[in-house]
């Protein structure tokens, strides 16, 4: 690849990210902008901007995305009820393409000829990283010095620091007891002494969720409504996307709900271990499956339940911008015409449940299942055809058995 004349990193502010601009500018001699999104991770971004000022990046971009991120990555996500091998909810999965469709914008805006990012090279983001990119761009050039650069242990990256005169923070000269990732929808803890999944993790690791057995002794209702499949109002107050997930953030971390202990398999080979916390999400789901048992017709529902691994591991992989998980997102979007109404949880201890739904659209007519007098509403009788139709095929296998068992 030829040496970039200018590149939009993803910059946090952090130590990784700050090594990483001082080594663009050492190695290729070109102007870097930096590129700062706060999706809700809970810190301030002020100190990035005065930090890349400082180490005279060129031009410098903080951008406030929480309801972008919330309106167009996690509402479309939840619709579908994505979980990663059964569990996972996908926040950081989720959050990439948004940052990378950003440095795309961001650096065709600058006329810049390249991106760049932290990602190392053993992980999935990368990929996820990478592929956006060059779905959005082909012809960007995507720098991932994690897999190009020689300062490949702590004690390297301190001194290329020290050298260029970068700050670091006085915790960061020992070595992180873990290594975090946050956004609105989820933290993420993983590494040093998470890697060992026969150990228990450490309760110092929880970021935004109380522990259970820590929760009020006494259970609280909220009340979520929808509209064709996202949540607009809790406890019927209307909310933007991000202060819906924000205010259900508060409500699950206050009862220990939404923790996971996971190890998965990354789309690079590896199992790795990690800790989520995802209280709003989990409540998000919860609620929505609650609206869907009421609003959405069986075999709609069975279908979309049966393509849902699939368009989960696509996200998972870093393929959101794909024809694929575009085309079934339209199919998942369609599913949701009727899914507006609204649900009641009960919250206690770290579990979430349905305990009420209720809906203008829904399809559930308690005239047809009651155990009372139906007034003719359902006739018994049908049920007998419908049993010997269904039958017939089962007989006709099990007749064949028998013969040939002679």
């Amino acid at each position: 690849m030829d040496a970039p004349k200018k590149v939009v990193l993803a910059y946090s502010g952090g130590l990784d990210t700050s090594i990483i601009l001082k080594w663009l500018q050492t190695e290729y001699g070109c102007d870097v902008v930096t590129f700062t999104a706060d999706l809700g991770q809970g810190e301030e971004l002020e100190p990035a901007r005065a930090k890349a000022k400082m180490m005279g990046a060129s031009a410098i971009h903080i951008e406030d995305l929480r309801e972008e991120f919330v309106r167009d990555f996690v509402f479309p996500m939840f619709r579908a009820n994505a979980l990663y091998e059964g569990l996972y909810l996908l926040g950081t999965s989720i959050a990439r393409p948004l940052i990378s469709k950003r440095l795309v914008e961001i650096a065709a805006d600058e006329g810049a000829d390249a991106v760049a990012h932290g990602a190392t090279g053993k992980g999935n983001d990368q990929v996820r990283f990478e592929l956006a990119a060059y779905a959005l761009n082909p012809d960007i050039k995507v720098i991932a010095p994690w897999r190009l650069w020689d300062l490949s242990s702590r004690t390297k990256l301190i001194d290329f620091a020290e050298k260029h005169q970068i700050p670091i923070a006085k915790d960061k000269r020992g070595e992180a007891p873990f290594s975090v990732d946050a956004n609105l929808l989820h933290t993420s803890s993983e590494g040093k002494v998470l890697e060992n999944p026969g150990e228990e993790a450490p309760d110092y690791v929880l970021q935004r969720t109380t522990r259970p057995e820590d929760a009020p002794d006494e259970a609280q209702m909220v009340e979520v409504t929808f509209e064709r499949g996202d949540a607009v109002a809790i406890d019927g107050e209307a909310m933007s996307p991000a202060t819906i997930l924000t205010r259900l953030n508060e409500l699950g971390g206050k009862h220990g709900i939404g923790i996971l202990d996971l190890v998965e398999n990354r789309f690079v080979g590896m199992k790795s271990r990690g800790i989520y916390e995802t209280p709003g999400g989990t409540l998000l789901l919860e609620a929505h499956r609650g609206i869907e048992q009421i609003t959405l017709d069986a075999g709609a529902g069975h279908l979309k339940d049966s393509i849902m691994p699939r368009y989960a591991e696509l996200i998972y992989n870093g393929f959101w911008f794909s024809p694929e998980r575009e085309m079934m997102q339209a199919l998942i979007d369609k599913s949701q015409e009727h899914v507006s109404g609204t649900v009641r949880l009960k919250l206690y201890k770290g579990s979430a449940r349905t305990v009420a739904r209720w809906s203008d659209h829904s399809l559930y007519s308690e005239a047809h299942v009651t155990f009372e007098d139906d007034a003719g509403a359902y006739d018994q009788r049908d049920a007998k055809g419908f049993i010997h139709l269904n039958a017939l095929r089962l007989k006709l296998v099990a007749n064949r058995n028998k013969r040939v068992a002679k």
